[in-house]
């Protein structure tokens, strides 16, 4: 059975320079990245997640004075960032197995998760987890219910894949985040779901 995931990566890797004229640098996300780096320390080090062209995600936190370590499984998709922001760290690598070498100020997973089988989402989250230092926040777009469908960008098939809301919680909580915020369906998201979660923080913080 072809892996769904590497079938989204393939497509990326194939059309990354389409992907970049097609995403909007509108940042319709503004608000959630306003709360998001609201939690982090000055100059704090961030993983983006899936981080796609670099933008406007990271741009917006890299004007916002943080350290991005952005992560993406299209090569490609790194090479456009690395173009654009040569003073940080892109990588090549997969959610479902990437491993960092130490713990960052905030996570955030834009448009990354919805592209996994809920199963692979119910192993990444966890690991979402593991990745933050003590209090450190997690900001991600998820499907707005359970299920796989399959869209269509330039012509091509694009798998999403989907947690029912209620399991998202379920799992975060069971990984030791607490959720913030939490808009389901957001129109201002193109209709994904948004999370806010945080960390237990360190006693004495």
């Amino acid at each position: 059975m072809t892996d769904p995931a590497q079938s989204v990566v393939d497509l990326y890797q194939r059309r990354a320079a389409q992907f970049d004229t097609d995403r909007t640098k509108t940042l319709f996300e503004r608000p959630w990245l306003e709360a998001f780096t609201a939690l982090l320390p000055a100059g704090g080090e961030v993983l983006d997640l899936a981080c796609g062209s670099g933008e406007p995600i990271s741009a917006y936190l890299i004007e916002n004075g943080l350290k991005i370590i952005g992560v993406d499984a299209a090569p490609a998709m790194t090479d456009l960032c690395r173009r654009r922001f040569p003073d940080h760290c892109w990588m090549i690598g997969d959610m479902r197995d990437w491993r960092p070498q130490a713990p960052f100020d905030g996570v955030v997973v834009w448009h990354g998760l919805i592209h996994l089988t809920a199963d692979d989402q119910r192993k990444t989250i966890p690991r979402l987890a593991g990745f933050l230092r003590p209090g450190a926040p997690l900001l991600f777009t998820a499907a707005p219910e359970g299920g796989d469908t399959m869209g269509t960008w330039r012509g091509e098939p694009l798998y999403h894949g989907g947690l029912d809301p209620a399991e998202t919680d379920a799992v975060l909580k069971a990984s030791g985040l607490g959720i913030l915020q939490r808009r389901l369906s957001d129109p201002d998201c193109g209709g994904a779901s948004v999370w806010l979660a945080r960390g237990q923080a360190a006693i004495g913080d």
